[in-house]
């Protein structure tokens, strides 16, 4: 290899070498798996919004729009809660205007927005 080294000289620096291209590799693979994990990361934390956005309009479907009569003040807490949990201002807002509305008619069309809003926001 090296003129005029030895073999024991030989050994060590294949050694070496050899370790540095082990830990060359292995900063490779950890390097992926970080991008991997912030993937995964990512995709568990919009998960976790879908969840909650499919959940409060599950149960707007059952509470408000299959209603046989007026909403329950338990009902309402229960909904006004999961929209919250959604954490989304403009859902938030949107839920208000519904909440807030004077006419049947005015309700009607704050209950399709806020329908639209909601599907809107589920990813795939």
């Amino acid at each position: 290899m090296f003129k005029g080294s030895t073999t024991k000289e030989k050994v060590y620096l294949s050694i070496i070498i050899v370790l540095v291209i082990s830990m060359v590799f292995v900063l490779m693979q950890y390097y992926t798996s970080c991008i991997d994990f912030q993937a995964a990361k990512a995709s568990l934390k919009s998960y976790q919004y879908n969840a909650k956005v499919l959940t409060f309009t599950r149960l707007f479907v059952t509470k408000v729009l299959k209603a046989q009569g007026e909403v329950s003040f338990e009902d309402r807490l229960q909904l006004e809660n999961a929209i919250r949990e959604i954490n989304n201002k403009a859902l938030l807002d949107q839920w208000q205007r519904f909440i807030d509305s004077a006419t049947e008619e005015q309700a009607q069309a704050e209950v399709k927005n806020l329908l639209e809003m909601l599907i809107n926001k589920v990813g795939y």
